[in-house]
């Protein structure tokens, strides 16, 4: 059975994309973005499969 591991990210709305890119190429993969704590930043859920 697969098996995952979850990470939350905060993004800067101004720097969405990088940040993603970034976690992205560590072989993480967006599930979710919500709202956080400010209007200038969101939270991403993160999964990637466990080694």
């Amino acid at each position: 059975m697969q098996k995952w591991e979850y990470v939350t990210v905060p993004l800067l709305v101004h720097a969405t994309k990088q940040i993603l890119d970034n976690w992205g190429e560590d072989g993480w993969e967006l599930v979710q973005v919500v709202p956080g704590p400010n209007a200038e930043q969101l939270v991403a859920y993160m999964k990637r499969p466990k080694s």
